[in-house]
């Protein structure tokens, strides 16, 4: 797995811990990315391993996410935002705060999230079909 991917990753397990659980549904995404990305079963064992434990907006490890990465990661973590079938207000602060630390724009990023949040809200629909 690429060191970026695996960023992307641990990013966004800090996501699913924003309002303070890891719940089943987030870990059924994690997994679903892992898979996604390829990573090899000792990668995915460390991601899953990581998402033990709270993570912050401090544990993002930024270094080495290019422009296109961290437009990946904020396009994922809205929609893991959504996961829960919400978005609570912790994630959404949470989220304008990831947004400032990867140092996307304001206007780029309303309409990444706009595209996100309709990802989120019908892939929502399709679960609960």
């Amino acid at each position: 797995m690429h060191e970026q991917d695996k960023a992307i990753l641990q990013s966004l397990v800090s996501v699913a811990w924003a309002d303070g659980r890891f719940d089943d549904r987030e870990q059924q995404m994690l997994d679903a990315l892992i898979e996604s990305f390829g990573a090899s079963n000792e990668d995915a064992a460390e991601i899953r391993s990581y998402a033990e434990t709270s993570k912050s907006l401090d544990d993002i490890p930024l270094t080495g996410l290019s422009a296109g990465d961290r437009r990946t990661l904020m396009h994922h973590a809205v929609i893991l935002s959504w996961v829960d079938g919400e978005q609570h207000d912790s994630e959404l602060s949470f989220l304008d705060q990831l947004r400032e630390r990867l140092s996307i724009p304001q206007e780029e990023c309303d309409e990444l999230c706009a595209s996100a949040n309709d990802r989120a809200k019908s892939l929502l629909k399709m679960l609960d079909a």
